[in-house]
C-alpha cells in the first residue's frame, strides 16, 4: 500500500490496526483512501488492502 505518497510494508487488515501500528493517534488525523474519507465510526472494520492509496492528514493545533 503507498502511505502519504511512500510505498510502506506495514501489514494491517483495517484502518485501526494501520494507525496503532504507524503509532498514529485516532483522534488527531483525518484519511483519505482511494480517494474517499471512510466514516470515521468506521475504521474499526474499514478494510485495507495491498493496492490502497491512503493519506493520513495530522491536525495541528496552534494560533
Amino acid at each position: 500500500m503507498v502511505v502519504n505518497g511512500k510505498s510502506s510494508t506495514v501489514e494491517a487488515s483495517t484502518l485501526s490496526e494501520l494507525l496503532e501500528k504507524l503509532e498514529i493517534k485516532a483522534q488527531s488525523v483525518a484519511i483519505e483512501i482511494n480517494g474517499e474519507i471512510p466514516r470515521r465510526e468506521s475504521w474499526d472494520s474499514f478494510k485495507v488492502n495491498p493496492s490502497d492509496r491512503i493519506e493520513i492528514i495530522k491536525f495541528v493545533g496552534g494560533g
